[in-house]
């Protein structure tokens, strides 16, 4: 199961995503994190809590990424758990989404 929770502070808001980010949560998570990148000044997202995670999560945050940077926005990893930080080495990118 995968929980979400938002706090904010001023234009800068923070999404923490807990659980899976997987293919399984794909579907789930995609709109969520679309909306939350379009509505918010400066999103953040804190994946400390991401307890699995494959290319598909990576996917999701590169599809995030994207939508931030069209938008002139910057998208902030502030937290990245031993899964993200493990498929991130092996697929080669940094928490900025650019390769390594």
């Amino acid at each position: 199961m995968t929980n979400i929770g938002e706090t904010s502070q001023g234009a800068a808001a923070c999404l923490a995503v807990e659980g899976e980010m997987t293919i399984y949560r794909a579907a789930e998570l995609k709109p969520v994190l679309l909306d939350f990148v379009l509505t918010h000044a400066a999103p953040a997202l804190d994946l400390a809590g991401v307890t699995e995670f494959d290319s598909a999560g990576a996917q999701l945050l590169l599809v995030a990424r994207r939508e931030a940077v069209r938008l002139g926005k910057r998208l902030e990893l502030r937290g990245a758990s031993p899964a993200v930080r493990d498929a991130f080495a092996l697929l080669g990118l940094s928490p900025e989404g650019e390769s390594a």
